[in-house]
């Protein structure tokens, strides 16, 4: 497995890494002993970061992960989650307020059966008050960081604009990563035009989605998925290229959307032992250029397309 630094925080992470939003039952539903099993099969297998929040599956996400991590030692991985966006019977709901961050924190850490987290973000802030989050909840975390329960404080977006002027709204140092999701892969890598300003900064990335939501699976997207028509059907256009060829296009986006030494580590989440089995083994087998070029061919009429989150 290959390691890299996240910024300036010291932190070395798994080129690839665990997003335990599948432990939430948020794509597909879950059997909590696979989710369990998956996450003690991440770390045999060198995964050492793992992330979640209080927000997937409402609690259930950070409930399931911390069952496994009583029985592995606290060393052997990095441990993020998040505020500001929560969730109960069924219903989302968003705070951003300190003492509401403060608060979470807390209840995470005893969910997860932890005494800090390496890593601490404001989750979505597409969805906050920028203001908000620049004066009220990032000052509340630095003060957790200042006090050693949380060692690192991070932001996640899907708008990728928020994350500058928020980084270019608090003081240095503030910001020490960011966690973006579903613009490092097959069919946008809009995020590569930040990584110059998060570099200059300071500021570690983190990439989310390497299968962007599904869009970039033979399985195919969920029947939520907030991609617009055309780009869905692009991307099954796609799969269905690669299966074509007797290859696989979740192993052509994971080795790219990992490929670029300057974003820390991908995260993809799974309830599949073997899905982290297979992602494992596939980082490591060289990339078909001839595939990327081609696939990447098949993708351009709707390269960059996005959608709002919801």
């Amino acid at each position: 497995m290959e390691y890299r630094e996240l910024g300036k925080t010291g932190m070395s992470l798994s080129a690839i890494s665990l997003g335990a939003s599948s432990r939430g039952g948020v794509l597909h539903s879950l059997k909590e002993e696979d989710g369990i099993r998956t996450v003690y099969t991440a770390v045999e297998n060198g995964i050492n970061f793992i992330d979640v929040s209080p927000y997937y599956g409402h609690l259930k996400a950070e409930t399931v992960l911390g069952k496994a991590l009583k029985d592995i030692d606290r060393q052997r991985y990095y441990l993020s989650t998040k505020v500001g966006r929560y969730g109960s019977d069924g219903v989302n709901c968003w705070d951003y307020s300190a003492k509401r961050a403060t608060e979470s924190v807390c209840e995470s850490m005893e969910r997860l059966h932890v005494d800090y987290v390496d890593l601490i973000n404001v989750h979505d802030i597409e969805f906050a008050d920028l203001e908000q989050v620049c004066g009220e909840t990032l000052p509340a975390l630095v003060e957790l960081r200042d006090r050693g329960i949380a060692r690192h404080v991070g932001i996640t977006n899907l708008t990728l604009r928020h994350f500058k002027y928020v980084i270019d709204h608090v003081p240095a140092g503030t910001v020490e990563s960011v966690l973006s999701f579903c613009h490092y892969c097959l069919n946008d890598d809009a995020l590569t035009d930040y990584l110059d300003s998060f570099e200059e900064k300071g500021v570690g990335v983190i990439n989310a989605s390497p299968f962007s939501m599904g869009l970039l699976t033979e399985r195919g997207v969920p029947a939520w998925h907030p991609a617009p028509p055309p780009l869905q059907q692009i991307c099954k256009k796609a799969a269905e290229y690669c299966r074509s060829k007797g290859k696989s296009i979740e192993q052509l986006a994971l080795k790219y959307a990992a490929g670029n030494p300057r974003i820390a580590t991908t995260l993809f989440s799974t309830t599949r032992s073997q899905a982290v089995r297979n992602n494992v083994r596939w980082i490591r087998e060289p990339l078909d250029e001839d595939l990327l070029r081609e696939v990447q061919a098949i993708l351009e009429p709707r390269f960059r397309d996005t959608w709002l989150n919801s």
